[in-house]
């Protein structure tokens, strides 16, 4: 079996690979192009891919029709980030499939820092080791809290089995119920507002660009709640969200300034964003370098 051999691929910004994995890239690539800052522009994204026929991603820019009908050369675009559906992709895969452009995304690398990120941070609310009240009144343990996640893919999962392994009862909603894990695992199904209303802990987990908070769901969650979101985009109504944050004891932790919503919100002492993604850590790096080099392999390969 031979490998086509690329001749210039060309990372557009920082995406997160190893010096070892860059060394393997020469096995596939003649040269090799690693940005470390991100592009201002789009303009700037045409200039930097130039004459590239391959090129790596990550999901802070649109890579649309607009840059790459500039950029007539390029065959390959390896997302160095999650691809879940072409819908929410940030890569125009649309464009890309008409003018025979493989591209190619990632899953499933983060999952397990996010389900840490979650426990944390929730264990240092129900405690109030942060030097504010505890969110359910007194110094309380993550067994018996009711935690309610919208959406439940892999990262949604591995939060869910951590949570579960602490004694939470965890519930979830989801536009395609998951009767296999709700036998397996033990998780309970609950249309949104009834999970909303009922559950002390709301943890958004949501494919990117989807909202489902809005004034109406503020009002039946109420006060005394805690809301994490773990998606790359704000899973609410903006104007919801700050009225729902002026009653008393309620909390939003989000990670990404991506998922945040405005940064006005970071004024706030009961908003808390750590501003990187909860799921970068170490082992995902690695994981993340194995599957972007899988992909590049596999469309490398020849018969």
């Amino acid at each position: 079996m031979n490998k086509k051999k690329i001749k210039k691929l060309v990372a557009i910004q920082p995406v997160s690979f190893l010096e070892e994995s860059k060394a393997v890239l020469d096995q596939y690539c003649e040269e090799t192009i690693f940005y470390d800052t991100q592009p201002e522009n789009a303009q700037e994204i045409v200039s930097r891919i130039g004459d590239a026929d391959a090129i790596f991603v990550s999901y802070t820019h649109a890579i649309g029709a607009d840059i790459l009908s500039q950029c007539p050369n390029v065959k390959y675009i390896g997302m160095c980030c999650s691809l879940y559906s072409e819908a929410s992709s940030n890569v125009d895969i649309a464009y890309a499939r008409e003018h025979g452009i493989t591209v190619t995304g990632i899953r499933d690398y983060g999952d397990e820092g996010v389900a840490e990120y979650v426990l944390m941070n929730l264990i240092r609310r129900l405690h109030g080791v942060d030097g504010y009240q505890p969110l359910l009144g007194e110094i309380s343990e993550v067994s018996g809290a009711k935690v309610g996640l919208l959406g439940l893919g892999a990262s949604a999962q591995a939060v869910a089995r951590a949570l579960k392994m602490m004694g939470a009862d965890v519930r979830y909603y989801s536009r395609t119920r998951k009767p296999e894990l709700e036998e397996a695992e033990g998780y309970r199904y609950q249309e949104l507002h009834g999970l909303l209303e009922e559950c002390d802990v709301i943890c958004s987990c949501l494919s990117k660009n989807v909202t489902l908070l809005y004034e109406e769901e503020f009002a039946i969650m109420g006060a005394n709640k805690l809301l994490f979101n773990t998606a790359l985009s704000p899973c609410f109504d903006q104007k919801a969200l700050e009225k729902w944050l002026d009653l008393e004891n309620t909390w939003y932790f989000c990670d990404t300034l991506m998922g945040l919503g405005e940064e006005s919100l970071l004024e706030r002492k009961n908003v808390y964003c750590q501003k990187r993604s909860s799921g970068m850590t170490r082992q995902a790096v690695e994981r993340l370098n194995s599957k972007v080099l899988d992909n590049l392999d596999g469309y490398c390969k020849e018969v």
